[in-house]
């Protein structure tokens, strides 16, 4: 059969193939138990409440009145394999705003329906019970036809559901900008996250936050939407049936099947003597013998563990925070998730949070290896009894009945002992991988012990004690020649690139030069080392501009920071303009560019306004640095 050499263009959105396995194989409402009974219900009769013994609820869309389409990324459209004129159609403006639903016979009351999540979560630490998808109502999985990739898509803003606690169900048009932005943005970055298809406002939708704000809905979409607070909730009921359920499905429906995860680490048979596992060996090539201390529920903890891992060392290499990593904002497939207060680093703080209702900044900079690892914890403790038993568990006894009060003691300490071991594995991934980054980050092709200390560290020194910009200074230090910096003279001159337009940093000029230059003779000499250039003093022309091309593909020029959305925010709420948010959103999808306006990207001549691209990644305005925002949306 003759194949066809052009690329891919997409399909309808009624050509996309769409499955429903979340909701085929794990438990509806009781008070739901199959689509017909929420879709015959009133709309406005499926209200909050507690659910138990299931994972999710079926319900519908609230309709909405005149929605109008501000935006949809071309990337995300590409990425689920729609056909890019697609969002040109009428069919796909009411999709997008949950008026039009695909899979469901409205006739016969039967196929394919669209659902909320039930889940919990420690919020700040401390136990919050049943939360869920208050706001959320996911519609159907879609798959790529060319990549065969599948995304769970999902409505956020689209009405009550039985999780909405005391809230409405509804989202603001600020924070769903915020949302949709940094979705594709992250993504740009290559930082794991969800993923965002259009934003739409609803001009007919008053929604009452600090003060009445218009109301939207966004359009998202990700591997999984599952959370580790999915978990907590199911160990808080003790519904340990219903555990072992969802953790099988997760492994093999969303992770591909128990093949897919990291392989069998060797272990003692003694819980409390089990060495830390091999440093740095991906997942492929972590193999050993069959052992009952790790079994395939531990495989699959490991796997979570690994996700998140790599996930937290991408925002501290870029310097992004969450804002809160509460355990239902955290993703079991490692996926960025739940853009509230979310921000990226300005002048370098490592006690910096966006949240202004984290008092005790939980939830800072610093914190969030530290934060993720809790929240793992948490999710171990709600696998214990799975990783505890070893090779029993698939013992038929253990299945219905659970332990024996014999068995107690034993559990606990192999679960803890694994649990810890996770804990080193994470530590190795997230060092790995945060070193890879940074090294990449500083025009480096291999870390070398000592990089940590003398540039990584020293540099992050530097910066806080300058309160230099984080992501311009490696935007800036992408373009300079190693030449220009060869004595002390140019090095010192050079330094005066990384301050603030306003002025020196409070050391003084003088001082702030020294601080800068002493670290880019240690910089350069590194990077002529791993060129292979000891005993020269220069690369040549072509290596220095193959080193900056490699340095500016890894240091965006432009993110979306938050005075730029607080701007944008206003320009599209408060003036009407929609113009604007396009030019946000191709800044963002390709952030390594070094201007944009007159650009040819993907083939494209793009028009943009070079004021406002040269504005957005100049400095930040003094006092809209380090904004902080709170949770509500």
């Amino acid at each position: 059969m003759a194949t066809s050499d052009k690329p891919f263009q997409g399909v309808s959105l009624a050509e996309l193939p769409k499955s429903w396995n979340f909701t085929a194989k794990l438990p509806p409402d009781p008070a739901f138990p199959t689509p017909a009974a929420s879709h015959k219900t009133a709309r406005d009769e499926i209200t909050p409440r507690l659910v138990r013994g299931a994972l999710f609820t079926w319900v519908r869309p609230a309709p909405q009145q005149d929605p109008e389409l501000l935006a949809v990324s071309p990337a995300a459209l590409r990425d689920l394999g729609i056909r890019e004129d697609e969002a040109k159609t009428e069919e796909f403006r009411q999709f997008v705003a949950g008026n039009k639903l695909y899979g469901w016979d409205e006739t016969k009351l039967e196929g394919g329906y669209p659902w909320a999540q039930c889940y919990g979560g420690f919020q700040f630490g401390q136990w919050a019970g049943q939360l869920g998808d208050g706001r959320a109502i996911s519609l159907f999985e879609a798959t790529n036809p060319a990549t065969n990739v599948r995304y769970e898509l999902q409505l956020k803003g689209a009405g009550l559901t039985p999780y909405s606690r005391f809230a409405d169900g509804k989202a603001v048009l600020r924070s769903s900008l915020r949302e949709f932005v940094v979705s594709e943005a992250l993504n740009a970055l290559r930082i794991p996250t969800t993923r965002a298809l259009s934003l739409t406002l609803l001009p007919h939708s008053k929604v009452l936050r600090e003060t009445v704000e218009p109301g939207a809905i966004v359009l998202r979409f990700a591997q999984s939407w599952l959370r580790l607070g999915t978990f907590d909730l199911l160990r808080a009921r003790g519904d340990r049936d219903l555990i072992r359920q969802l953790a099988t499905y997760i492994a093999e429906d969303v992770f591909g099947g128990w093949e897919k995860l990291p392989g069998r680490l060797e272990t003692p048979e003694e819980p409390n003597k089990s060495p830390p596992p091999k440093r740095g060996v991906p997942a492929s090539e972590v193999e050993g013998p069959s052992n009952a201390a790790e079994n395939r529920f531990q495989r699959l903890y490991r796997e979570v563990v690994r996700r998140n891992a790599v996930t937290v060392a991408h925002w501290q290499a870029y310097g992004f925070m969450n804002g809160v990593l509460n355990t239902d904002n955290t993703s079991v497939y490692g996926l960025s998730m739940d853009y509230g207060p979310f921000a990226f680093m300005d002048n370098f703080d490592p006690s910096y949070t966006p949240n202004h209702d984290d008092h005790l900044l939980r939830y800072n900079y610093k914190n969030q290896p530290t934060i993720i690892w809790w929240n793992l914890v948490r999710l171990g403790e709600a696998l214990g009894e799975l990783i505890g038993i070893g090779a029993q568990v698939d013992d038929e006894t253990f299945i219905t009945k659970g332990i024996e009060k014999e068995q107690e003691k034993d559990l606990v300490e192999r679960a803890e002992n694994l649990i810890s071991q996770a804990g080193e594995e994470f530590k190795s991934v997230f060092l790995n991988e945060y070193k890879r980054l940074m090294k990449a980050r500083l025009g480096l092709r291999k870390f070398k012990e000592g990089d940590f200390e003398e540039l990584f560290s020293e540099v992050l020194d530097t910066m806080e004690g300058l309160e230099l910009d984080f992501n311009h200074f490696f935007r800036r230090l992408s373009s300079i020649r190693l030449a220009d910096i060869a004595d002390a003279k140019g090095r010192k001159e050079k330094a005066a690139i990384f301050f603030h337009k306003e002025g020196p940093p409070i050391v003084g000029e003088d001082a702030g030069k020294d601080m800068i230059a002493t670290w880019l003779e240690k910089w350069r000499a590194r990077v002529l080392e791993d060129w292979g250039q000891e005993s020269s003093e220069a690369l040549s022309e072509d290596e220095d501009a193959e080193r900056i091309r490699a340095m500016k593909q890894v240091n965006p020029n432009f993110i979306p920071r938050g005075w730029v959305l607080d701007e944008v925010i206003r320009r599209v709420e408060k003036e009407g303009e929609r113009q604007v948010l396009d030019r946000l959103m191709h800044m963002a999808l390709h952030p390594f560019e070094d201007s944009w306006d007159g650009a040819t990207i993907d083939g494209v001549e793009y028009k943009g306004d070079r004021e406002e691209e040269q504005r957005w990644v100049g400095d930040v305005p003094k006092f809209e640095r380090a904004l902080q925002c709170s949770c509500s949306s």
